[in-house]
C-alpha cells in the first residue's frame, strides 16, 4: 500500500481510561473497504490505517445519502461533516470528534489484484451485460437466470463456453432443449472473457451496509460448478 505520515490518536479525558481505550481500540481496528481511484474494491484495511491514507492525502473518504448520491471528503472535509452529520461511533480528539469511516477511495491506485478471472454467477452476468442472451434484452438481475446451452443432462459442462445469461420467458421456452430444437439462437457465442474483476472480498465479520455498493453479496461470488 501507499506510505503515509505518521499519524497517532491522543485521548485528553482522564477518569475511566480502561474503558475509553478499549473503545478507541476497538473503533480503531473495525474494517475500513479500500477502493482504488476507479472505485472498484481492492482490500480492506483497519480505520487506524484509513485515517492515515486520508490525512496523509493519499484517500478520501467516501459517504452516501439516502438516495445512495455518492461524496468524497479529505480530512479538514471529513471533520466538519462530522460535525454536522454526527453518528454512534465516533473518535474523541483532544478537541473534536471524527466518524469512523467505512469506505476509502485511494487516490493514486487503479491497479486491481492479477487473479484468474472466476466462474461465478455475478461474472456470467459482467460478461453478457446483463442481457439475455436469446432475446437481446436488459434485465435487472433479479430477472435473469442462467442458461446450458447444451443442457447437462446431454453432455453439456458448466463452463464459460456453455453458460450464458438468460430471462425467464426465453429459458422457459427453451428448456431442456438444444436451441435450434428451440428454434432459437444465440446472439453471440459465449467464451471466457479477458477482463479482470474486482477483487472478491471474503467477509470474517458482518459486512456494513455501505460495502453493498462496492462489493458483490455472497450469492453472486459462489463459483459455478456440475
Amino acid at each position: 500500500m501507499i506510505p503515509s505520515r505518521e499519524f497517532t490518536w491522543k485521548s485528553v479525558k482522564t477518569g475511566d481510561n480502561a474503558i475509553f481505550h478499549k473503545n478507541l481500540h476497538t473503533l480503531l481496528n473495525s474494517q475500513v473497504l479500500v477502493l482504488n481511484r476507479l472505485w472498484q474494491a481492492v482490500n480492506i484495511c483497519s480505520a487506524r490505517r484509513a485515517f492515515a491514507l486520508v490525512y496523509a492525502g493519499h484517500a478520501q473518504v467516501v459517504s452516501a445519502d439516502e438516495a445512495n448520491n455518492f461524496m468524497t471528503h479529505d480530512f479538514q472535509s471529513w471533520r466538519d461533516f462530522s460535525t454536522t452529520a454526527p453518528e454512534n461511533e465516533m473518535v474523541t480528539t483532544i478537541s473534536w470528534k471524527i466518524r469512523v469511516p467505512r469506505v476509502i477511495v485511494l487516490l493514486f491506485f487503479d491497479r486491481l489484484p492479477k487473479k484468474e478471472v472466476k466462474f461465478t454467477r455475478h461474472n456470467v452476468f459482467e460478461r453478457d451485460k446483463n442481457t439475455c442472451q436469446y432475446c437481446g434484452e436488459v434485465f435487472d438481475r433479479s430477472d435473469l437466470n442462467l442458461d446450458h446451452v447444451v443442457p447437462r443432462d446431454r453432455g453439456g459442462t458448466t463452463t464459460w463456453e456453455n453458460v450464458v445469461c438468460s430471462c425467464v420467458a426465453c429459458n422457459t421456452r427453451k428448456g431442456n432443449r438444444l436451441p435450434r430444437e428451440a428454434h432459437m439462437h444465440l446472439i453471440r457465442k459465449p467464451k471466457r472473457p479477458k477482463w479482470r474483476p474486482f477483487v472478491h472480498v471474503t467477509f470474517s465479520t458482518p459486512q456494513h451496509e455501505s460495502w453493498r455498493h462496492f462489493v458483490d453479496l455472497a450469492y453472486w461470488n459462489v463459483e459455478l460448478s456440475d
